[in-house]
């Protein structure tokens, strides 16, 4: 029986970096990670690797218990190694799991960051003051806080949408019976209940991971129907750039890869501050941070699957925000996605993001720039890809649908060419044939095209107008979309958990409407 699988998009990689440059950032990361090394504020961390044969000191004066790990390169290169270089996220139904594979382009897109905002969309009417026979339908924003019941809200409509590919809580929830002690439930439960694919989130506090799993488990099937699917997985930026590991995320590696869960070992240095602007040093960084956390993971457990998680940023250099819409974005990005294939370690990458605050030309632009790019790359795995906007900040679901649009028209372009003998001899045959006909026209040869996927359809929210209505149409989408039911886990299941996860907010628990 053939398994089930999200297909994906399958790319011929575009690289920037030849072998040479790839083995000299290598060696800098080497010689990073060896001298000075990084500073660790974990004791835990920095023991294992102290047994594992890294030097390791304590640091005096700063501040907090801190110990400098130096790692010889041959100690890092063994350690990353014993990384699998293939794994599955697996999902509620099967054919929507992920095949992960650092030998194979194949790319998913999904969501991501735990925007403060929800930025909501309406058109209204608007006269023109030197015609008042002139009528147009404007875009009006209101930012409202995130909570869980938006949060359900925007799993339920990235479910229906047909390119996203997993679910990263795009959405922080901000609910006033919302605690640090029962945060990571409900974030994991309005997701898990509104949305069938893959679930990716941090972990905002250690005491919840046994509840989340336990959860997962019950969606599952128990625990060896996790281990075979995981619903969840999750995401550890174990690293303060530059060079230093926190104490806090790394219990949650340890506790993460000892549960046995797929986890993202992501860094996100600021070039211009966190580390260096220029792609050569910032490169090197924060390959040498991402390897460093490959590495505990692999002590801590041999095989333990992991994503090579880089999120390299550049400052504006006028108020040192993060700058994503820009070409260097795509540069430190690029570089990283062929260090991870390197070292045969699937990658999680970035894309979507820009400084836009609303839908519109300027969010066109920062977005197909990286959503293009990073496809073309080949990462496995790119999250911030739908709806964001303000950078990280904002999540606006008319910008996701806008979104889902254009990652469909790249995954199309970026399909395979089907050029091979069987099509040339078509093709010729077809020639023939038309230039025999009294016509001389190849449309009926189309529909043959059209049935098999090879055609592209034209811009859903295509304006036929003068007036630029791509936005109200992306609008009037976004309601049709929500408007079907949500595939919501069974009423059983429902009850099990609230029963048995402590914290869950009952107003999350909804009739099953799957039909």
């Amino acid at each position: 029986m053939t398994e089930l699988f999200r297909q994906g998009v399958l790319v011929k990689p575009y690289e920037r970096l030849s072998r040479d440059q790839l083995q000299w950032l290598d060696q800098a990361s080497l010689d990073i990670l060896s001298d000075p090394g990084i500073w660790c504020y974990s004791e835990r961390a920095a023991t294992l690797f102290k047994e594992h044969g890294a030097r390791v000191w304590e640091e005096d004066g700063s501040g907090a218990p801190c110990w400098r790990v130096s790692f010889q390169s041959g100690f890092i290169k063994e350690a990353v190694a014993q990384a699998p270089s293939r794994f599955v996220l697996g999902a509620r139904i099967p054919e929507n799991r992920l095949r992960i594979d650092a030998e194979i382009p194949r790319v998913y897109f999904g969501t991501g960051s735990e925007a403060n905002i929800w930025l909501d969309t309406a058109m209204e009417d608007f006269v023109s003051k030197t015609d008042s026979s002139v009528e147009v339908k404007v875009p009006r924003y209101t930012e409202r806080r995130g909570s869980t019941a938006l949060l359900s809200r925007a799993a339920h409509l990235c479910d229906k949408l047909e390119h996203l590919d997993f679910f990263i809580r795009p959405l922080n929830i901000q609910d006033p019976e919302i605690t640090s002690d029962n945060h990571d439930v409900n974030k994991f439960f309005a997701s898990l209940n509104n949305i069938t694919k893959h679930v990716q989130a941090g972990l905002t506090s250690l005491s919840s991971l046994g509840d989340v799993i336990k959860m997962a488990q019950i969606i599952a099937g128990g625990q060896e129907a996790l281990r075979d699917n995981p619903v969840v997985s999750f995401i550890a930026c174990v690293f303060k750039s530059p060079l230093q590991i926190v104490d806090d995320t790394a219990a949650k590696v340890f506790a993460i890869v000892e549960a046995g869960l797929p986890l993202v070992i992501s860094s996100s240095p600021q070039g211009g501050s966190s580390a260096h602007i220029q792609e050569a040093g910032m490169v090197a960084q924060i390959n040498a941070e991402i390897l460093a956390g490959i590495a505990l993971t692999q002590l801590i457990r041999p095989g333990a699957p992991v994503l090579y998680g880089s999120v390299p940023v550049r400052a504006r250099l006028d108020d040192l925000h993060d700058l994503y819409g820009c070409p260097e974005f795509n540069q430190y990005n690029i570089d990283c996605v062929q260090l991870a294939r390197y070292y045969n370690i699937p990658c999680y990458s970035t894309a979507g993001v820009g400084d836009a605050k609303v839908p519109g030309m300027q969010a066109l632009y920062e977005k197909l720039l990286t959503h293009l790019y990073m496809a073309m790359s080949g990462a496995q795995y790119i999250h911030y890809a739908f709806g964001l906007l303000d950078r990280t900040n904002t999540f606006c679901p008319v910008q996701a649908v806008l979104d889902n649009e254009q990652i469909g028209q790249i995954k199309h372009c970026l399909q395979a060419p089907k050029v091979d003998r069987e099509e040339i001899e078509d093709a010729l045959k077809t020639v023939k044939k038309v230039m025999a006909s009294k016509h001389r026209l190849f449309a009926r040869f189309a529909r043959k095209a059209m049935h098999r996927g090879d055609i592209s359809a034209p811009y859903r929210f295509e304006t036929k107008e003068l007036e630029d209505r791509v936005i109200e149409n992306a609008l009037i989408y976004m309601q049709t979309l929500e408007a079907q039911p949500a595939d919501h886990l069974d009423p059983q299941i429902q009850e099990k958990i609230l029963k048995e996860i402590p914290g869950i907010l009952p107003s999350l628990v909804q009739p099953s409407t799957a039909g």
